[in-house]
């Protein structure tokens, strides 16, 4: 799983510094469809550490990505929960004065949480490599939460890639009465929908 991210750390030598990827935290976000955040868990079992790496534990992994994606989606105000599991795969945090790219790569699955089902049945890879050209001034804990929250970002590019393509967070349909009324009451749509399943099966 963490090839592509070895074969980008070797290629894109020439990258320019990322923007900063909480700079949008604070405002009022565009909804994705009805999602919203049920939860977001991270694991980082074995993680690769590529090239010229400071250590990193799992732990502070599974720390710092559950925190940025907790940051980024929790802001989401749809109908619909939905949760992220959360893999760290491979990571490069080089030393201030060795050159090189700070990177994370992050396996991620959204599920449908009242479905307990994947949307995605293969992992999504999202690959994350910064040049830090304050690097000298950062400290490791502060490369990892950019990176996180990086990885964050581009999840969230993703999903809204898959809402436009797959129709991924599209609200439920409503439930209507005899007369076209939407039914809002929760009792009385699930007897309407046991009413028309019933129906349906004679």
């Amino acid at each position: 799983m963490f090839r592509p991210l070895t074969l980008m750390l070797v290629a894109c030598l020439g990258l320019s510094a990322c923007a900063n990827a909480t700079r949008d935290l604070d405002e009022m976000p565009q909804a994705i469809g009805d999602f919203s955040l049920g939860f977001a868990a991270a694991v980082a079992p074995s993680p690769q550490k590529l090239l010229v790496s400071r250590e990193a534990t799992p732990e502070e992994w599974v720390a710092v990505v559950e925190e940025a994606y907790v940051q980024r989606f929790d802001r989401f105000e749809g109908g619909k929960r939905y949760n992220f599991g959360l893999k760290v795969e491979a990571y490069s945090l080089p030393p201030p004065i060795v050159p090189g790219k700070s990177a994370v790569q992050i396996a991620v699955t959204v599920w449908d949480d009242a479905a307990a089902t994947k949307l995605n049945e293969e992992p999504k890879a999202i690959a994350v490599i910064k040049v830090f050209e304050t690097r000298l001034a950062s400290s490791r804990e502060e490369s990892m939460e950019a990176l996180a929250a990086e990885a964050a970002l581009a999840t969230e590019t993703w999903m809204r890639e898959q809402q436009a393509a797959e129709g991924w967070f599209a609200p439920a349909a409503p439930v209507m009465d005899a007369s076209g009324a939407e039914i809002t009451s929760e009792p009385a749509k699930a007897v309407m929908e046991n009413t028309e399943a019933a129906l349906s099966g004679n």
